[in-house]
């Protein structure tokens, strides 16, 4: 109890001495948290913490793709992040033009006022969708052996197990009921083949021309899709290269 007094007298000599605080004090604003990112779970539930984190793959899946645009600047990555960044946007649009609230919390839970349908099962989805169609359908197997092909499945499991927890735990949680989890799972599932289809059928004959532009090639933009195996080929132009100035160096 004197902890809880003293943090009180802590906070209102706080709203006293800042000018910032007193206003807001005064004129009551309220404060509101950034849906992106806000994820509550039940105070001692370790299930509910792991979902919880689980939750938050899509942030850390869109810092990835930056991470890998910056460095890599394939046009095929480009195209892939794009289309997640539709599929929110659909999910979002569909969403304020049904306006179909979430499910009932406490009170004192913060969440954003519509629910359907599931943006994080949406996104989850397209990404495994698209994913497991580019690993099978666009990547040239070298072979039709199971242990070759072996780090295809354990990505597609992986994925598949992700989006599964993602979509469990968005009703765990109680932020979305079972109809807008699954109908984010089929908004997902189907524009995740349609933007594949686009990709592949139509953006990617459109890549040579784009790496010719002056501007693509300013920024170092590249297409590897016609190379077979790019980490095969990268490895082994390095070590051809380094070879070459060894033998410039030691002549």
């Amino acid at each position: 109890m004197a902890v809880d007094e003293s943090r009180l007298k802590c906070e209102k000599n706080d709203l006293k001495t800042s000018i910032l605080y007193s206003y807001l004090a005064e004129t009551n604003t309220k404060w509101k948290p950034v849906g992106l990112t806000f994820v509550e779970y039940p105070e001692g539930d370790l299930a509910g913490k792991i979902l919880a984190w689980l939750s938050l793959s899509p942030i850390f899946i869109l810092i990835g793709f930056v991470a890998v645009i910056i460095f890599r600047r394939e046009l095929h990555t480009v195209a892939f992040f794009l289309g997640c960044v539709l599929n929110e946007g659909l999910s979002i649009a569909i969403k304020h033009a049904i306006k179909e609230p979430r499910p009932c919390r406490s009170p004192t839970s913060h969440y954003i006022e519509y629910g359907m349908p599931s943006s994080h099962a949406a996104f989850v989805a397209f990404f495994t969708t698209y994913t497991l169609f580019f690993v099978y359908v666009r990547l040239p197997s070298p072979s039709s052996e199971f242990i070759d092909n072996l780090w295809r499945h354990l990505t597609s499991l992986g994925l598949l197990c992700l989006t599964a927890a993602v979509s469990f735990g968005r009703v765990y949680l109680h932020y979305h009921t079972l109809h807008q989890v699954l109908w984010g799972l089929a908004l997902g599932l189907c524009f995740g083949i349609v933007w594949f289809l686009i990709v592949h059928n139509l953006l990617t004959q459109l890549f040579p021309v784009i790496t010719s532009w002056k501007i693509s090639e300013y920024f170092l933009i590249r297409d590897s899709t016609r190379i077979p195996s790019i980490l095969w080929f990268e490895y082994t132009r390095a070590r051809e290269e380094v070879r070459k100035r060894q033998r410039r160096k030691s002549s």
